[in-house]
């Protein structure tokens, strides 16, 4: 009987060590805190998803219970920084103010959109508070985080609804008069699928003619750029890597577009843009990654293009077809007035190439274009930068994200 608790230990032990396993590559670092900090972010979506079950609540609203509510933090200011919460035409946001320049001078300003798929994050969250504190200081930036609303309150567009409103809101002249902002120096960023609407934000900007500031820069971090092609390379190669595996990224994108997860499966191999669904054609040759990517990303990866599929799918989820969803496809007149651009990928992450192809076509468009790829970099990275969850990559990739700024805004 003695030896009962020493079975239990071992077998708790052993399964521990199985949901927490995951094979990495070899070129990223600090594997194990990967996989520990992947678990976590697992057995919490795991709950959510139990408590959904049992009629406790959506799963999106326990996950971001969970996830944030010892996370929020509250606007705190320093002596060199002024922080406050506030509303910009309905719309919440978070300011970050740096003292002010001694000769008078006008900052810069960035328009920060957090990431999360669409249904979790919050700019009040203590990675996204950190991290925009770390910019507003490094670049003197007047930084304005928008507080989105979130799936499944909302659905697509509302989420770009509500970053344009905020957006055009401030650039009014008299707003960023009253921020000491310098119109001709805004620019636009946003990570993940903040990183979508952050993109889709600024094609929408140039197209609107009542807005007069320009904006001078769009900065991308591993932006999600497409729902048309979830067999792209680093789709395949990087299908079950920790932080965003590819079926999460579908599901994501399905509570985005109100569908149903019923379509998920069939999404996994493109059934919903087959040769037999015509309105996806055009779009599709827009996202031709034989043409749109390097070889060294390409390797021996093959396109995935079914000739039948399930055409039900565009018709119960038209936002599929909508290019405000799919910034990487928008047509080449829309791209050629977007302004200097910064993209951040990351080898390993489902979305690296949606953001190397988005570097492309704006390239071919005429745009100025600095890629800055991660060869240890995992999706979410950036957000990683500070104890207890640091990681070498997550400071690299912050820092040179800043670097630029300072550079070129």
């Amino acid at each position: 009987m003695r030896s009962s608790p020493v079975l239990l230990t071992t077998a708790l032990a052993a399964l521990v060590a199985y949901y927490v396993y995951t094979p990495l590559p070899h070129t990223l670092a600090e594997p194990w805190k990967l996989m520990l900090m992947d678990a976590t972010f697992r057995c919490a979506q795991d709950l959510s998803n139990l408590a959904h079950y049992v009629g406790l609540g959506h799963h999106l609203h326990v996950l971001n219970f969970v996830s944030s509510y010892f996370d929020k933090l509250d606007p705190i200011s320093t002596t060199n920084l002024k922080v406050t919460d506030t509303v910009f035409d309905g719309v919440e946001v978070r300011i970050f103010e740096p003292e002010k320049n001694l000769d008078g001078t006008l900052k810069r300003s960035i328009i920060y959109v957090h990431g999360g798929g669409w249904a979790l994050g919050s700019a009040r969250t203590r990675s996204y508070d950190s991290l925009c504190r770390k910019i507003s200081e490094d670049v003197n930036a007047v930084v304005v985080s928008i507080e989105y609303r979130l799936v499944p309150n909302v659905h697509f567009p509302e989420q770009l609804n509500d970053v344009f409103a905020a957006t055009k809101y401030f650039m009014q002249p008299e707003v960023l008069a009253r921020f000491s902002v310098d119109p001709q120096r805004i620019a636009i960023s946003g990570d993940s699928a903040g990183g979508n609407l952050a993109a889709a934000l600024c094609q929408q900007i140039t197209q609107d003619k009542n807005i007069t500031t320009k904006v001078k820069i769009q900065s991308l971090i591993y932006p999600v750029l497409q729902i048309l092609d979830f067999n792209t390379p680093s789709y395949q190669q990087n299908m079950d890597m920790p932080i965003l595996s590819r079926f999460v990224m579908i599901k994501f994108w399905l509570d985005y577009l109100n569908g149903s997860h019923n379509f998920a499966h069939a999404m996994l191999v493109n059934n919903h843009t087959s040769l037999d669904v015509s309105e996806t054609v055009a779009l599709r040759e827009r996202l031709n990654w034989n043409s749109l990517l390097p070889m060294s990303f390409k390797k021996n990866y093959k396109p995935v293009l079914q000739s039948i599929g399930t055409p039900s799918i565009i018709q119960e989820v038209p936002a599929l077809l909508d290019i405000r969803a799919s910034p990487l496809v928008a047509h080449k007149e829309t791209l050629q007035k977007l302004p200097k651009t910064y993209i951040l990928t990351c080898e390993h992450d489902v979305l690296r190439d949606d953001g190397t192809m988005y570097a492309k076509r704006l390239e071919e468009a005429g745009v100025d274009v600095t890629h800055d790829h991660y060869e240890d970099g995992f999706h979410g990275c950036m957000l990683f930068a500070s104890w207890p969850t640091y990681f070498s990559a997550g400071a690299r990739t912050r820092d040179g994200y800043i670097k630029w700024h300072i550079e070129n805004l």
